[in-house]
């Protein structure tokens, strides 16, 4: 592998030298972190760990301590830090991501993969060198690095701007303009009645996008490219079911055709996870290459169909284990989200005293006024799936929490009652 991870590194200068520092940034200028994103994949700049807007002062804290950068750049300047640890020579990036146990941990990114992963969407989306990307996701996060990204292989940089149903129109331009969204950004352009046919491609990611959405927003005009993808894989790897050039998937599944863990390999991948100090490395994530190609085992459950293109069904930790019966939320949900009073939902599972765990529906009505009840989901789902996969729980909302990726919050959807 090109780079160990941070707990096979020790922080003596002799290891320090040759190596490339990791510059932590924070409340930077979209404009001055894409230039300083520009030198990164040059080489001629510090590999960056961009810390997302709104982080917390002692989440930052936590987030230092645990990527030991060597230095933290702000709008005021940049100021060192002891006790750094460097990073490979070839990357460009360090994105954190907390796990299931909430601990951080950096996914190192060298910048080979990124603009492999650039090159390979624009190529999937017939984009052209000179086509403007509209980045409307927060830069922090590897959404809206990767448009920035997409951008510079394509000889421009990224236009930001908040995202705002009202001021959309305005900011699509008569060349074409590619832009990423997350289904709920996209659900609410629709509601707006935002014409889609002034953009060129739609890559919308983050969270499922049930088909009602995708029907929708192609029949407004849109030119919708459903993405699959997580940090360790740049982004998007997989459009519309189908991998990336170069990129490989697998389903890891006792009988073929049934559902089993997604694993992923190929040029995208990450160089090596970046571990706080004293955190052992999980042995089983990713492969070393030494017994075959290196493969990044996800926490997503998904199925290939009779055309061999990948189904994401669902995450390994959300899968409800109900009175002894287990229930992947996605086809659950996928079978709600046609109700015609159903606008957004999602399916999660709650602590319950008699079945484990309850399969509970939050939903946002189309009609607060209106809302669906629950025997008519209860009846939708069982026309489909076995009875105890139907929700016993409807929680109405006037709308979902978010996390600032714009995925919803899931933590907080299970701990509700």
């Amino acid at each position: 592998m090109a780079a160990a991870a941070s707990e096979h590194r020790s922080p003596s200068s002799s290891s320090l030298e040759g190596a490339r520092p990791l510059q932590a940034v924070r409340g930077m200028s979209p404009e001055a972190l894409n230039r300083l994103l520009a030198e990164a994949l040059e080489g001629t700049g510090p590999a960056l760990l961009p810390i997302p807007d709104g982080t917390p002062d002692a989440r930052v804290r936590g987030l230092l301590e645990a990527m030991r950068p060597s230095s933290l750049r702000t709008p005021d300047g940049v100021v060192p830090l002891a006790d750094a640890l460097p990073v490979g020579d070839d990357a460009a990036l360090v994105v954190t991501t907390s796990g299931s146990t909430g601990t951080p941990k950096g996914v190192e990114l060298s910048a080979g993969a990124l603009t492999a992963s650039a090159r390979a969407s624009l190529d999937r989306i017939g984009a052209k060198d000179g086509d403007t990307w509209l980045c409307v996701l927060p830069a922090g996060h590897i959404s809206g690095i990767q448009v920035m990204v997409r951008a510079l292989v394509g000889g421009t940089e990224a236009v930001h701007a908040r995202f705002d149903t009202d001021t959309f129109p305005g900011l699509v331009e008569a060349s074409p303009t590619h832009v990423s969204l997350v289904p709920t950004q996209l659900r609410r352009l629709l509601s707006a009645g935002v014409d889609l046919s002034g953009l060129g491609a739609i890559l919308l990611g983050g969270a499922a996008a049930e088909p009602e959405l995708l029907e929708r927003a192609r029949s407004a005009g849109g030119h919708v490219f459903t993405t699959y993808g997580m940090s360790e894989t740049c982004g998007g790897c997989v459009y519309d079911g189908v991998p990336l050039d170069g990129v490989r998937i697998q389903v890891d599944s006792e009988t073929p055709g049934e559902p089993g863990r997604v694993l992923i390999g190929g040029p995208t991948l990450l160089t090596d996870y970046r571990l706080p100090p004293g955190v052992a490395p999980d042995p089983g994530a990713l492969s070393d290459g030494s017994s075959g190609p290196r493969l990044l085992r996800t926490n997503d459950l998904g199925r290939l169909d009779e055309e061999g293109r990948l189904r994401i069904l669902g995450r390994m930790d959300e899968v409800i284990n109900t009175g002894g019966h287990k229930v992947v939320p996605g086809p659950v949900s996928e079978i709600l989200s046609g109700h015609p009073k159903v606008a957004e939902v999602v399916v999660v599972g709650r602590p319950d005293p008699e079945w484990g765990e309850r399969v509970s529906a939050v939903v946002v009505p189309v009609d607060p006024a209106d809302p669906p009840v629950l025997t008519e989901l209860r009846d939708m789902v069982r026309a489909h799936l076995p009875s105890y996969a139907a929700p016993r729980e409807l929680d109405l909302r006037p709308e979902l929490p978010m996390l600032a990726s714009g995925k919803p919050d899931l933590l907080s959807l299970r701990a509700s009652s």
